[in-house]
């Protein structure tokens, strides 16, 4: 005959409180939760009241999350942010929650490919017509722009892998004069090095797995706003289609942020120090809008407060052969996509296929270089190594 367990049935399931007085830790907890339990039942049926930033269910965050939205945020000088799954996620669901069916959307011929194929794929069968221009030239934008129709303007800057710079304020004078809102990657600088929303952007995107993850082990993204209106539309968007993020990629973003600042100074330091030492010692052209005589070097001085640890070697009429066994002598660097970790990175990329109304050569092979934290002797003779081989061809 059983023994009566109910009562440790229900202690198994319902723990006795436990008192957090005395308790102070400067670790961010990792609150895990889908159900949200609330306090009666006339609380859960005006549930709908807590929208948008309350506590409803698991999947619109937690505090965790909520702690990460809001130092982003502040880091920013905006009023709101949404953590996404990945920074692809990021700028897919700021174009979702601003573009329809009808809509014009104009896109830097520069961005990140998949955003491209976003717009051309997705968008394009949901009925938006999607155009790119060059970023460099303002004449471009402004005769593609069309007043009433231009819903969104996006732009990337510095641009994915050939890092050009984009002149934001004047950009956005030009969207707002023609009715058009202006969101920005800025997933090179992050919130340190340039703040989009005080230049005159009105949504930004970012990739937290870069500098904000900092460790190469994290997939997260992150939308930010002032626009009230704009926040609460896509924090909707992404209700709807059921996007969530984990409370333990958070919580590695929240560790990796109090180094970020560390570790952004260390690598745009030697990414400014290797892009002037490869122009003075190497033929090879150094994408790097810290260098005078990049494309507006100017800009990026009055809009910047320096570097982040990414930019590009331009190799033309280098066979890929002779670029791969060039590469697989590295012995510091390793070859990987993504970048922003610990790890220095070479990513060996040919644009010609992703370029639209910019020029573009498929017998040109860019070398994207990410400095991470190794010794700086180690990655110049690795680099060297590397442009020796190449030039031996």
């Amino acid at each position: 005959m059983r023994k009566n367990t109910h009562l440790d049935e229900t202690l198994c399931v319902i723990p006795p409180e436990t008192p957090l007085e005395g308790f102070a830790s400067l670790a961010v907890p990792v609150y895990r939760g889908s159900t949200v339990v609330f306090p009666d039942a006339a609380s859960y049926r005006s549930r709908a009241a807590r929208a948008p930033d309350g506590y409803t269910y698991g999947l619109s965050g937690t505090p965790t999350t909520r702690t990460l939205e809001r130092q982003l945020s502040a880091v920013h000088n905006a009023e709101r942010a949404i953590i996404v799954p990945s920074g692809q996620a990021a700028i897919s669901a700021a174009m979702l929650s601003v573009v329809k069916n009808g809509d014009h959307l104009l896109v830097t011929d520069n961005v990140y490919p998949p955003a491209k194929h976003f717009t051309r794929k997705i968008l394009g069968d949901l009925g938006v017509e999607t155009e790119f221009f060059d970023p460099t030239q303002l004449t471009d934008l402004e005769a593609r722009l069309r007043p009433g129709r231009t819903r969104l303007v996006w732009i990337e800057s510095p641009g994915s892998t050939t890092m050009e710079i984009c002149d934001i304020p004047a950009i956005s004078r030009l969207c707002k004069a023609k009715g058009a809102l202006l969101g920005c990657d800025n997933t090179w600088a992050t919130g340190l090095l340039c703040k989009p929303l005080d230049l005159g952007v009105d949504i930004v995107a970012e990739a937290l797995t870069k500098y904000v993850g900092g460790h190469s082990d994290i997939l997260l993204g992150v939308v930010i706003f002032r626009n009230m209106d704009l926040y609460q539309r896509t924090r909707l968007t992404l209700s709807s289609l059921g996007v969530g993020v984990s409370p333990d990629e958070c919580s590695l973003a929240l560790r990796g942020m109090q180094t970020m600042s560390l570790r952004l100074r260390h690598v745009g330091e030697l990414s400014e120090e290797f892009a002037h030492r490869l122009t003075q010692s190497w033929s090879y052209p150094v994408l790097h809008p810290c260098l005078p005589r990049f494309p507006n070097h100017s800009i990026w001085q009055r809009d910047f407060k320096g570097s982040s640890g990414v930019f590009s070697l331009q190799v033309d009429g280098v066979s890929s052969e002779t670029v791969d066994r060039a590469l697989d002598g590295l012995k510091t660097f390793a070859i990987g996509a993504s970048w922003g970790g610990t790890r220095s990175l070479v990513a060996p990329m040919v644009i010609a296929n992703d370029r639209d109304v910019m020029p573009s050569s498929a017998s040109t092979t860019y070398l994207r270089i990410s400095i991470g934290l190794e010794n700086i002797d180690h990655l110049w003779a690795d680099l060297e190594g590397l442009l020796n081989t190449l030039q031996r061809q």
